[in-house]
């Protein structure tokens, strides 16, 4: 479970960094790459989005030593 939680943790820091990207210069690097393929688009959110769920047990993590 561990690999699990690094590798949902690194997919979760490259999505801030992407939301970052959005915010600072309005420019979607997903969208960008992906072009008229928004099934791809799509698929990168909702991988980001499982990954940053999986790591709410990280913020549990402490709890269960």
């Amino acid at each position: 479970m561990e690999t699990l939680q690094k590798v949902a943790l690194v997919f979760t820091i490259i999505g801030a960094i992407l939301w970052g990207i959005i915010g600072l210069f309005d420019w979607n690097i997903i969208d960008a790459m992906s072009k008229d393929m928004y099934i791809i688009a799509r698929i990168i959110y909702v991988i980001v989005g499982i990954c940053g769920l999986i790591n709410i047990g990280l913020l549990f993590n402490h709890i269960e030593k």
